[in-house]
């Protein structure tokens, strides 16, 4: 695919446009350009990289792509087709069941892997687990590495993948200078893989709790309710 831009500020691409998860409304969507750089300017100053703003197709929001400038010449400056996105789609989690202080490491890992900061997502997932190894007390390790173990079957994840999730969760404190970078692949499974832990740890359990006390709250008030109209019959 080639993109440039003219010398009359058009950008032209010559595959299928830009297809994107919308950092706004978040529905995958294709974009229409709809403000290049000045040409006088960026062909005076000739910088690296350059901005084009784009419109979202399906909430009409502002999008801001940053590409690098392959060459310049008089009639056109060519792009590259790695761009940048200024703007990243937050991910989602359900937090509500979570404790303070997982809560809040955890948001904070979810923030850093949107800004594509995958190393400090790193980090902070270690953390959290650290928060639910406190968190659960003298069993909670045992029932971590059982949680790894069974995500690690039901998701079919290769070794390589395995060891490098249980490396960045569970290391020890002196080997965590060691311990591997990640890429946004490798980000992407340790995120699922987070997901699904802190499922099994709280929300499956706040969540089954809830349920019972609602169902138990329900019975009582028909029970109530039968006994109220058993007295009456009576009467």
């Amino acid at each position: 695919m080639s993109m440039y831009i003219d010398n009359n500020g058009q950008l032209h691409d010559s595959g299928n446009g830009l297809t994107l998860n919308c950092p706004h409304c978040q529905v995958l969507t294709h974009l229409t350009p709809v403000s290049t750089p000045k040409w006088s300017v960026v062909s005076q100053h000739r910088p690296a990289q350059i901005g084009v703003v784009y419109r979202c197709d399906a909430c009409n929001a502002p999008i801001f792509i940053k590409y690098p400038v392959k060459f310049y010449s008089d009639q056109r400056i060519e792009l590259g087709n790695q761009f940048i996105e200024l703007e990243r789609t937050k991910e989602k989690f359900d937090f509500t069941y979570l404790p303070d202080q997982t809560r809040l490491l955890f948001k904070e890992a979810l923030q850093c892997f949107s800004a594509g900061t995958y190393n400090a997502f790193a980090s902070l997932c270690r953390r959290t687990v650290q928060s639910i190894l406190r968190d659960a007390g003298e069993t909670g390790l045992s029932k971590v590495i059982s949680h790894l173990t069974e995500i690690r079957d039901l998701a079919n994840l290769d070794k390589t993948h395995f060891n490098l999730v249980s490396r960045i969760l569970l290391e020890r404190d002196s080997d965590f200078d060691t311990l591997p970078t990640l890429d946004s692949r490798d980000a992407g499974i340790l995120l699922e893989v987070m997901k699904d832990l802190l499922y099994q740890c709280y929300i499956r359990r706040g969540k089954l709790k809830q349920a019972l006390i609602m169902r138990r709250y329900f019975a009582d008030e028909r029970s109530s309710t039968n006994n109220i109209t058993a007295i009456k019959t009576a009467t």
